[in-house]
């Protein structure tokens, strides 16, 4: 039977979908429920429908799932920043965990592969270092701020968010009166005018610095002396900035920055080093569980002081540059150019002089630093959501080294891509998923690939863990038989 649009009906919700809204099924056809919960028995009014699936709305909780909590945030309804915040924490681990376990299983093809227990975030709110917050006008012409209605630019007007430090909140109410009080126009996507885009704010977690950006459409703004006087009273405020992006694009940030007080950049402390953040520059937006991410990746790496290290995807170097001071030499590969020039700034910064990064596309620079005989000894690979191309794996694999380690936002290109490593020799050994966005539906992981000793390895090994009296007492025995 064919569900109809605007009927009821009644469902049980027993998974979840990788955006997180809960699946039910009624009359064999999947449905899809935002803000449901596993075991939850709903009756669900249907609001759109198609050839294979539906969605649908929850119109009464029958039974409540036993993994519901009430909301913290008046907001969560109606925002699309958060998507659990309606279950506790462990059931949202628990999903987050078989996420990982699906895709490896039902896209990669593994049935035994060792996956650790997901790594926790000991904070689930104000975790964020980074807001992006858009500007609007109500339906009374009225200023607002916020964020945005999940899968779409309807704003949802507010003045906190649990994701992010609560001096943001003070930061965003001073920017709005400001915008109020003066009369600052704001952008209109639909006719393409007026002036304030985003709220853009950073802060380094460690030094409390901080940095206020404004996106405009334009090049400068009204009464900015009057928003400095008024920052200056934030607690670590150090930086305002003006972001210009004069486009017709959904794209938040334009290319140019045009400094108004303070400094270019804030300073930020991760893994020991130090990392100058500008606006445009690329910074993991939880640091504490990006701390805990690369300690993973580098205690799978196991790193000596005779090892290459090549860091492909590497952005601004943070992985690569917190493990470099325990290897021969690091080269870091990115398409970014002003990723780059950031990895080699943050390398002098912190007096790391055994680091190369090369501006390139990821599998042409493999396919070079092949030809040039360069051969590393661990590979790290931080893809984009989209994962590898199979020809950058061909290529590494071709470099043959130890190990390669993959860290990766995306668990089914990662199952993907660790299935084509199989193939090619390199046999993933264990994973271990991290919850770098508590309340969201995303997950990161780390995996570790070895490729198989050859036979002069193996007989290397076999010598090198045997003494030599074991040796010759084996051989003994041997030529006994023999005789």
């Amino acid at each position: 039977m064919n569900l109809k649009k605007n009927e009821i009906y009644e469902t049980t919700v027993t998974g979840m979908t990788t955006e997180g809204s809960g699946v039910g099924r009624v009359n064999d056809t999947a449905v899809f429920i935002s803000n449901s919960a596993i075991g939850d028995v709903l009756k669900t009014r249907i609001i759109k429908t198609s050839k294979n699936y539906a969605i649908g709305r929850t119109e009464e909780i029958i039974i409540p799932s036993p993994d519901r909590v009430n909301p913290d945030c008046k907001y969560f309804v109606q925002c699309g920043g958060c998507t659990y915040r309606h279950i506790s924490y462990d059931a949202e681990l628990q999903i987050k965990y078989q996420r990982v376990e699906d895709a490896v299983t039902r896209i990669g093809g593994f049935r035994n592969l060792k996956i650790n227990p997901i790594v926790s975030c000991e904070n689930r709110c104000f975790y964020r270092n980074k807001a992006q917050l858009p500007f609007g006008k109500d339906n009374h012409s009225n200023t607002i701020m916020g964020f945005y209605a999940y899968h779409s630019h309807r704003i949802i007007d507010s003045d906190c968010c649990l994701l992010q430090p609560p001096v943001f909140s003070e930061i965003s109410r001073i920017v709005r009166d400001w915008a109020v009080r003066n009369n600052v126009s704001v952008y209109d996507e639909i006719l393409h005018r007026g002036l304030l885009r985003h709220l853009y704010i950073r802060i380094a977690e460690v030094t409390g610095e901080i940095m206020v950006c404004l996106v405009i459409n334009g090049k400068s703004v009204p009464y900015k002396n009057e928003l400095i006087d008024r920052l200056k009273y934030v607690n670590g405020f150090k930086s305002l900035q003006l972001n210009v992006n004069t486009q017709k694009t959904n794209v938040i940030l334009g290319k140019e920055c045009i400094k108004l007080y303070g400094s270019d950049y804030i300073t930020d402390i991760l893994c020991g080093l130090k990392f100058n953040i500008s606006p445009l520059s690329f910074y993991q937006v939880n640091r504490t569980q990006a701390e805990k991410l690369y300690s993973i990746a580098e205690n799978y790496a196991k790193l000596s002081n005779d090892d290459i290290l090549l860091d492909l995807y590497c952005g601004t170097g943070t992985i690569g540059l917190s493990m470099a001071k325990k290897v021969k030499k690091l080269i870091g590969v990115e398409i970014i150019p002003q990723a780059i020039e950031n990895a080699k700034k943050n390398a002098a910064l912190n007096g790391i002089d055994n680091a190369e990064f090369i501006c390139a596309d990821a599998a042409k620079a493999t396919v070079k630093l092949e030809k040039q005989g360069i051969k590393p000894d661990v590979v790290i690979l931080d893809p984009p959501r989209k994962g590898c191309d199979k020809s950058l794996i061909e290529t590494v694999v071709k470099m043959t080294p130890d190990k390669v380690v993959y860290v990766s936002c995306d668990s089914a290109t990662m199952a993907r891509d660790i299935s084509i490593f199989n193939e090619l020799g390199y046999k993933p050994t264990e994973i271990t998923p991290v919850d770098m966005f508590p309340a969201t539906p995303h997950v990161e992981t780390v995996v570790l690939m070895s490729r198989p000793l050859t036979e002069h390895e193996k007989y290397g090994e076999y010598f090198m863990n045997r003494s030599v009296s074991d040796i010759m007492s084996e051989y003994s025995e041997q030529h006994d038989e023999w005789h």
